[in-house]
């Protein structure tokens, strides 16, 4: 797509300049970026364009009734022929887990070892193989949809031992047979299995409405304090677009940014130590011994005086910079931001 785009660019700048019918819309959708560097729809097509983000919700309940509208009407007509109030049951405990595996996300290391890809497409796979097996079996078979659920679809995706555990025991808290009674099994703490013989599909969605407690840890099967990590990490997140959405233009009281960081690279010059001598240093070593403590210090004598030298030299020559006997580069604006921003 990334090649195409350039071609789509061509184009779509040639019909607007030939004039294009008032009714003209073009619409062009992408997933996001792998890694942040990466561009995949040219800027000067993004400046000219509304741009609507679809992202998933990030709460319990928001994506318990996303999960459960995945599957329509149909289904449930579908399913009534065979074991309907099986299906139910076990439908929602499935959207249930799906909602709390992708939950654990925003816990960061505590919630999974890596962040994993579980998307719709597990959910409605998951969905139909629970229509088919439900509609092949006399029995419903639970040890065989667990294993498909959590081993084959969603198991996929995971490369962490630990956490095809975490993953397994989740469906062995859901997926079994004491959901299919109604009230008597305990889906997250303060909320209960309703009972599926006299619930239709909207009754599901208003009792996740009205019944689910306020989102807590402990719902994921976490401590109550693997928030703590997860709140720091979204203020922070906050704060810094706050401060790159400023730009800094009225930084300080002493003249804006510019003067900020003019005095923390005084201040900064002042106090940076001076260069190892190496020639002094070799030779007290040569006249005392080699010893291995001795090699160690001097190498890490020579990386000091790199680093030292590395950050003397930005700073001299972004104060010049500043000061207008140099161009200012891309390293240097970047440097001053960073100076700026207390990073």
């Amino acid at each position: 797509m990334t090649d195409w785009m350039k071609d789509f660019e061509r184009q779509f700048e040639i019909v607007i300049e030939e004039g294009a019918h008032a009714d003209f819309r073009c619409f062009i959708s992408s997933e996001p970026p792998g890694l942040p560097l990466m561009e995949i729809i040219p800027e000067s097509v993004l400046q000219n364009a509304l741009k609507i983000a679809n992202e998933a919700p990030k709460d319990l309940k928001s994506n318990i009734r996303r999960a459960f509208s995945k599957f329509d009407e149909s289904h449930f007509v579908k399913a009534q022929s065979h074991k309907f109030p099986e299906f139910k049951a076990l439908l929602f405990g499935l959207c249930m887990f799906h909602a709390l595996i992708l939950g654990r996300i925003k816990f960061g290391s505590q919630g999974w070892s890596r962040k994993y890809n579980f998307n719709d497409g597990d959910l409605k796979i998951c969905g139909n193989v629970l229509h088919n097996y439900l509609s092949s079996y006399d029995e419903v078979p639970y040890n065989d949809l667990r294993y498909l659920f959590g081993e084959i679809m969603y198991g996929g995706h995971i490369t962490d031992n630990w956490d095809r555990r975490t993953n397994s025991t989740y469906l062995e808290v859901l997926i079994k047979p004491a959901i299919l009674q109604g009230m008597n099994i305990t889906l997250a703490p303060g909320f209960r299995s309703p009972p599926q013989d006299k619930f239709d599909r909207t009754m599901y969605e208003n009792y996740v409405t009205e019944k689910l407690p306020p989102e807590d840890p402990r719902m994921f099967g976490l401590h109550p304090n693997a928030e703590i990590n997860y709140l720091t990490n979204i203020g922070e997140e906050l704060f810094n677009t706050i401060l790159s959405c400023t730009g800094g233009g009225g930084g300080g009281g002493s003249g804006g940014k510019d003067e900020v960081v003019k005095e923390m690279i005084e201040r900064f010059l002042n106090i940076l130590p001076a260069e190892f001598i190496m020639l002094d240093l070799n030779a007290k070593a040569n006249s005392k011994g080699r010893s291995p403590y001795v090699v160690v210090c001097l190498q890490e004598c020579e990386r000091m005086n790199t680093l030292i030298f590395t950050i003397r030299s930005s700073l001299t020559d972004l104060d010049m910079g500043l000061k207008g006997q140099l161009n200012i580069t891309d390293d240097m604006d970047a440097l001053s931001e960073k100076m700026f921003f207390n990073q």
